[in-house]
């Protein structure tokens, strides 16, 4: 860290860009103790970089991989020697109010948007989510897999956080197909823990694979249906959480998903009624902060996630959420992913929706067919859109911008 530190350029803003999680969590730390700020982009597409650098003019990238395309300045991290470092005799303190990362939107409903994260707010935030899952606790240091990259809010929580501040060990290399991840579990040590998706847990659910014991899974970023946490909990013989959060606030509740409706939030953490919605507010949080989501509350420590603002839709009187007939529309049997597309975010009065399905074995009558039996006649797909495969990130989410992408290039094939 401290080789690394030493060498880095002096501006104030740095993407950090390393793909493998071991050198991501040196140039992370790096940058603390240079009092220099991680910015967190949703991926690392080109495009995204280029958009969120307008605000940072100054910013440099740090990459552990060739990255010729960016038109930033690059420290590209190879043959780091620590003999020469300075070499403190205790870990170095770094300023509660120090601006750590700012971590970005990923970008499905439009411009990554800026989410200041402090010090202080995210070292609270790793020792709430330790008093929750009991990370770092036992005889025996815990052994982190994940599925998500750690410039995601998600992952950096769960990994980085974690290990810097709750002392657990992670798995570095990428993982991403089923063998992938139980090779990485294979490879650590007991006790173990897997880090996910639903998307990476339906694949592994699915896979004809041994696999070794896990301690227990968590899973975010997407809604996770009951029956794949059940099928989830039988194949790994261990319990499945998840968890509830977004960009702005982190993680703040959690539950089991096959035998809780309601999350429970972190201790410390409260939901506050105004006007316009739900605010979060917290320990670990700067501020209130508004939910995108609609929640009910059932007491002072449970709620009810009833879907997103931006999600909920409305056909002739009939309400429905995008993510609720995603969910029934991937139960289908021979469906391996799919997902709906609403015209516009902002439009709650749309008169159809349509969908892009990845089904080898099924054609668009048949998954209708089958839909129909789960949803009203009023949300059914036209088109229903048979695909090799949908444009997922590396956190299994589908942008917006891509999916309309694929419409329009249909639509220009036509």
């Amino acid at each position: 860290v401290y080789a690394l530190a030493s060498r880095l350029p002096a501006n104030q803003y740095a993407f950090n860009l390393c793909e493998d999680r071991y050198w991501f969590l040196v140039s992370f730390a790096a940058l603390l103790i240079n009092r220099q700020t991680s910015l967190l982009p949703p991926n690392r597409a080109i495009h995204v970089i280029s958009e969120i650098a307008v605000g940072y003019p100054e910013a440099f990238c740090i990459c552990d991989t060739n990255q010729h395309e960016l038109r930033l300045p690059v420290h590209h991290i190879d043959n780091i020697s620590s003999d020469n470092a300075h070499k403190p005799g205790i870990p170095p303190l770094i300023p509660a109010r120090h601006l750590a990362a700012i971590a970005f939107t990923s970008g499905s409903t439009g411009i990554p948007c800026p989410n200041p994260k402090y010090w202080k707010d995210l070292v609270t935030g790793a020792r709430m989510k330790q008093k929750r899952f009991g990370f770092g606790e036992g005889d025996k240091q815990q052994s982190i897999v994940a599925t998500v990259p750690p410039q995601h809010m998600y992952g950096l929580e769960t990994t980085i956080l974690n290990t810097l501040i709750n002392g657990v060990s992670v798995y570095t290399d990428k993982t991403f197909f089923p063998l992938d991840i139980c090779n990485a579990l294979n490879t650590v040590t007991e006790p173990r823990i897997l880090i996910t998706t639903p998307v990476h847990m339906k694949s592994c659910v699915h896979s004809e694979i041994d696999w070794p014991k896990i301690d227990f899974i968590v899973s975010a970023t997407a809604p996770l249906d009951k029956s794949l946490a059940n099928l989830a909990e039988s194949r790994f013989n261990c319990p499945v959480l998840e968890i509830y959060g977004c960009t702005e606030t982190g993680s703040l509740a959690s539950r089991r998903t096959v035998t809780d409706d309601s999350w429970l939030l972190y201790q410390g953490t409260r939901l506050k009624q105004k006007a316009v919605g739900y605010y979060a507010a917290g320990p670990n949080l700067p501020n209130d902060i508004l939910l995108q989501d609609i929640v009910k509350p059932v007491d002072s420590r449970n709620f009810v996630l009833l879907g997103r603002n931006s999600d909920m839709i409305n056909i002739a009187g009939k309400r429905s959420s995008l993510a609720d007939l995603n969910i029934r529309l991937n139960r289908i049997d021979g469906v391996d992913d799919g997902v709906f597309i609403a015209p516009d975010p902002g439009d709650k009065t749309v008169t159809k929706l349509t969908a892009l399905v990845v089904a080898p074995s099924l054609n668009p009558d048949e998954i209708r067919k089958k839909l129909a039996l789960m949803v009203d006649p009023v949300f059914l797909p036209r088109p229903l859109i048979l695909l090799d495969k949908l444009p997922r990130n590396e956190t299994g989410k589908l942008p917006r911008t891509a999916l309309l992408e694929i419409l329009d290039n249909l639509r220009n094939a036509n």
